[in-house]
């Protein structure tokens, strides 16, 4: 036996047995001929090579096509943690980068709730079911399939008790199938804001965590149920605030889409709660330095934001404003002067904010104060 077959379960060196096409043609026939076997270690032995073999190669990924429905098949192995974590190891490998291997997974029942999600937490393979279903919520194809097979309140479950790095891919796997309108439904339904939120709280705002979770939440939040979930959730909405003041371009563009959508849905109940968390610097310093989506939404909230409502700001009002201001001063190279002073104002006022922020938190008692149950930070590898 090679090396490679001698360490099944992880990557090996390559060797003067499988470095070649046709050592790695052999090697897939191989594999073929003992997942069709009757024999259950034979099976077993075969997943593990196949998870191997597809690990980094395309052309074995196409070559061991035919091993999906067998794999599928093991998940239906009663009482045997093995057979299923070698099986949903190899479908992983399968479905990385290959469309019509992920179709194929599904069309074979891989998303069957009886036959896998339930031996998930069963045999605590959540880890690699919520690998598999960030894989596969990539097609469009399956988004809807996914969805009614019940593994949406597993994700959810995911971001409430899973690692760092299952809470990522969970959020991912959410996003990709938040595209299907369908599925928000069913992700509403199993309450996970709450979890959103203790993420945003906790990791960097400028990570990936944070932009994947205001997007989703973006999602979310043109529904009701959504609105009224994030705002009765302590610290909800300061928690997208904070994304907007201190994310990457594309977080502090989902986190003003995710506000100007509440607002525009019912200002009267919306408008006070995102004042109260200090919006308006963030809002300001988006007019400048936002992507053109964030700038154009910013300046429709800070209308919205008004005491009352007056005419649309036109894109370039704020700076117009300013610049109208210094050219009685100075008339070369007015816009760029009005921008820097806009930038300037946007600094006092969002350094004026905090100091209020600060002595607003001094006077709440300490029974006033949230304990979050997310105490460390979330860690991206």
């Amino acid at each position: 036996m090679d090396s490679c077959s001698q360490n099944l379960q992880g990557p090996c060196p390559s060797s003067p047995d499988t470095d070649t096409p046709r050592a790695a043609s052999s090697a897939v026939q191989r594999a073929l001929r003992l997942i069709q076997s009757d024999h259950f270690d034979s099976k077993v032995d075969a997943a593990k090579e196949i998870r191997r073999l597809t690990k980094t190669s395309r052309r074995c990924r196409r070559q061991l096509a035919q091993a999906v429905q067998p794999l599928v098949s093991m998940l239906l192995v009663l009482d045997s943690p093995e057979c299923h974590e070698s099986a949903l190891l190899a479908l992983l490998n399968l479905a990385v980068q290959d469309e019509k291997n992920k179709k194929s997974i599904v069309e074979s029942g891989g998303l069957r709730t009886d036959n896998w999600l339930s031996s998930v937490r069963e045999f605590k393979l959540t880890g690699v079911c919520n690998s598999i279903l960030l894989t596969l919520s990539a097609s469009t194809t399956n988004k809807p399939i996914i969805s009614a097979s019940g593994a949406i309140p597993l994700l959810v479950e995911i971001l409430r008790d899973g690692s760092s790095q299952a809470k990522f891919d969970a959020v991912m796997a959410l996003c990709n199938l938040s595209t299907h309108t369908d599925s928000l439904s069913i992700v509403l339904e199993t309450n996970p804001i709450p979890s959103l939120v203790c993420l945003l709280k906790t990791c960097k705002k400028s990570s990936k965590m944070a932009e994947k979770c205001c997007a989703l939440i973006e999602s979310l939040v043109g529904f009701d149920e959504g609105r009224t979930a994030l705002t009765s959730e302590e610290g909800g909405v300061l928690a997208v605030v904070e994304v907007l003041e201190n994310g990457s371009l594309q977080s502090r563009e989902h986190a003003v889409g995710a506000l100007l959508t509440m607002c525009q849905s019912d200002r009267g109940k919306y408008r006070e709660p995102i004042l109260r968390e200090g919006v308006i610097p963030g809002l300001l310093q988006l007019t400048v330095q936002g992507t053109p989506k964030s700038q154009i939404k910013a300046q429709a909230l800070l209308q919205l934001s008004r005491d009352t409502p007056r005419s649309e700001l036109q894109p370039d009002a704020l700076q117009n404003i300013v610049c109208n201001i210094i050219s009685h001063i100075d008339g070369d190279d007015q816009s760029s002067k009005a921008k820097k002073m806009l930038a300037e104002m946007v600094q006092v006022s969002m350094e004026q904010s905090l100091r209020h922020l600060q002595q607003r938190a001094m006077v709440c008692t300490p029974s006033d104060l949230p304990i979050s149950s997310c105490t460390s930070e979330v860690s991206l590898k």
